[in-house]
């Protein structure tokens, strides 16, 4: 059984950090690909990192890009998402989603779509005010 979760939101005022970081509890770890989402009320899930456990191939989408950092400690099992200068837009609940990889670029051949991850884990909040 796949279990995610995600931990470590909380608030901070614009330029500060948070780190968030995804606990996993699938054997073969190495074998799945992680990925960052991110909800606002009202809008569409959307897909901000991911990293691959066994080559750390990592994508940022441009909205996080120089900002955000993914990474994955393989022997804990967990993918952390370090956020610097963080900024009032970045608020949201913040989700951890895994699948099997498939060794691929999967933002280009999959389109880092929601319903390409089959495990999710509760989501984390993250509030940055002005």
């Amino acid at each position: 059984e796949v279990q995610l979760q995600a931990y470590g939101g909380g608030s901070v005022q614009a330029g500060g950090s948070l780190r968030l970081s995804c606990a996993a509890s699938m054997f073969h770890f190495d074998d799945y690909i992680v990925a960052w989402f991110r909800q606002v009320p009202g809008e569409e899930r959307e897909g901000i990192s991911y990293i691959s456990n066994s080559d750390s191939k990592t994508y940022y989408a441009n909205s996080v890009k120089v900002r955000f950092t993914i990474s994955v400690d393989n022997a804990k099992k967990t993918v952390y998402l370090q956020m610097n200068s963080l900024k009032p837009e970045d608020t949201a609940i913040y989700y951890c989603a895994a699948d099997l990889y498939d060794g691929t670029d999967w933002h280009l051949s999959r389109g880092f779509r929601p319903n390409d991850f089959g495990y999710w884990g509760r989501g984390t909040q993250v509030t940055v005010s002005s």
